[in-house]
């Protein structure tokens, strides 16, 4: 499938398979609780690790959920058309996920004391990613050759948009204290302590047992091997792991073995130029 009609939306592409103009109206008027606890990612930045960890460290360890509830239904997207299905069997306090920018938020997240843990990873990791994900998702566009798929990423013509718009608007949120940052790459060099910091951020304070024990739960390996966590339930019709498995790797720094270093001088300056001026400063280098 090679030509796949997207939503525009607010000038961003979105995947008619998991949107609607419906769902999107819903997440407009969504009415965000004040307990409720937002993972917000740009596509490929840690998404389905943080849809793992956060209904754990919210609900104190219990590892229930993780094996009875598809991690799609577990912590839903605000902005897919699943959350009107499920949102009335969360249980507070409620773990969402959204990949919107940050002026795309519903009012009532606004004027809510709502959190946002904002999972950040080095964009370069990201396109390799995207791009074995559009070569198994079949509802996805064709990624083109690599090449091509750099490309239409520095342009943003790619799903959610520009990487360095999403950053750029949640970098510069004005959410005070009910907003957090970490990197893909901290959670994958020390998990326990990502865990550590998101569980005091939303008031848990878990026991250093629970948290090693939700690290251990968490870990790639036996995400790949929980069915509630690794997309197999998805039908191949959509989802083909035999081109790619969902979870494929879930390291740092595999865009040393795709990009050439005509394509990452390329890729490294059309970044820096996008951040130019910007008061926050990317914790990878981009070369």
């Amino acid at each position: 499938m090679s030509s796949v009609e997207y939503i525009q939306y607010h000038g961003i592409l979105l995947p008619p398979l998991a949107h609607s103009m419906e769902s999107l109206e819903y997440a407009e008027k969504f009415s965000v609780e004040d307990s409720d606890v937002f993972a917000v990612t740009y596509p490929k930045s840690g998404t389905i690790w943080m849809q793992e960890i956060l209904p754990l460290v919210l609900n104190g360890g219990d590892l229930t959920p993780i094996h009875t509830v598809p991690n799609w239904d577990r912590v839903p997207w605000l902005e897919e058309k699943r959350l009107a299905l499920v949102v009335d069997k969360l249980e507070s306090p409620r773990g969402l996920v959204t990949h919107f920018p940050y002026h795309l938020m519903p009012p009532s997240f606004h004027s809510s004391k709502a959190k946002a843990i904002y999972v950040m990873r080095d964009p370069k990791d990201i396109v390799v990613s995207s791009y074995h994900f559009h070569k198994m998702a079949e509802f996805l566009e064709s990624p083109g050759t690599f090449d091509e798929f750099i490309e239409k990423f520095i342009k943003g013509k790619v799903l959610f948009g520009k990487w360095t718009d999403h950053v750029k608007s949640w970098r510069g949120a004005d959410l005070g204290d009910r907003i957090m940052y970490i990197t893909y790459e901290e959670m994958v060099q020390d998990l326990p302590a990502a865990i550590r910091r998101i569980s005091d951020f939303v008031g848990r304070n878990l026991s250093e047992e629970a948290i090693q024990k939700i690290a251990e739960h968490c870990s790639f390996r036996t995400m790949k091997n929980n069915n509630m966590s690794n997309f197999s339930l998805v039908p191949k019709k959509y989802m083909n792991s035999d081109t790619s498995p969902f979870l494929r790797k879930g390291v740092a720094g595999d865009w040393k073995n795709h990009f050439s270093p005509e394509q990452l001088a390329r890729f490294t300056s059309a970044i820096s130029k996008d951040l130019e001026g910007e008061s926050f400063s990317l914790p990878w280098s981009l070369d």
